[in-house]
């Protein structure tokens, strides 16, 4: 509904996916200790599609790398959208595991040769994004629960109310 609002088809073709480690408190659960990003925690593994909509968030120990962590992401994306045919990611992904999981065509999304420091690159900024609007949900800035399975239900419970505040803006 919220895709054709803004002159969408319906069903797409393209996705992206990222991942975000987040810190656990002591009573948080099982953990994992992300060594890039110096956190221990949890991963969130997230797909969404080309305009930040969450299609698969699947919280995993901040241990996972990305290329592991990316292939129940989308074996999972296929059952729920086998439509999706590509998926745009970061080279934290590249690799055999997450090219060969699915039949989704994985596209990494390389920085220019001429860039210097930060900057945001084309498709990838829809996933940034949606981590940022996810993260200011109290109840999401760290990771609290005790189960992955609790995570997982808070990750797409934001989700819902940022796709029903989109829905609720037009109406």
């Amino acid at each position: 509904m919220d895709r054709e609002r803004v002159g969408r088809k319906a069903s797409f073709s393209a996705a992206v996916i990222d991942s975000q480690s987040v810190k656990t408190t002591e009573a948080g659960g099982p953990r994992g200790y992300d060594a890039g990003k110096k956190v221990k925690g949890r991963k969130r593994q997230a797909m969404v599609d080309t305009d930040g909509r969450a299609l698969v968030l699947d919280p995993q120990f901040a241990s996972v790398q990305d290329r592991d962590g990316a292939v129940p992401v989308l074996r999972l994306s296929k059952r729920s959208f086998p439509f999706v045919t590509k998926a745009f990611a970061d080279a934290g992904f590249a690799g055999e595991r997450p090219r060969t999981a699915t039949l989704i065509d994985v596209e990494i999304v390389r920085k220019p040769l001429d860039q210097v420091g930060s900057a945001v690159h084309p498709r990838r900024w829809v996933v940034e994004r949606f981590f940022a609007w996810i993260s200011r949900n109290r109840r999401l800035w760290k990771d609290t629960e005790a189960t992955p399975a609790s995570a997982s239900a808070f990750l797409y419970a934001a989700s819902v109310m940022i796709l029903l505040r989109r829905i609720a803006r037009t109406a």
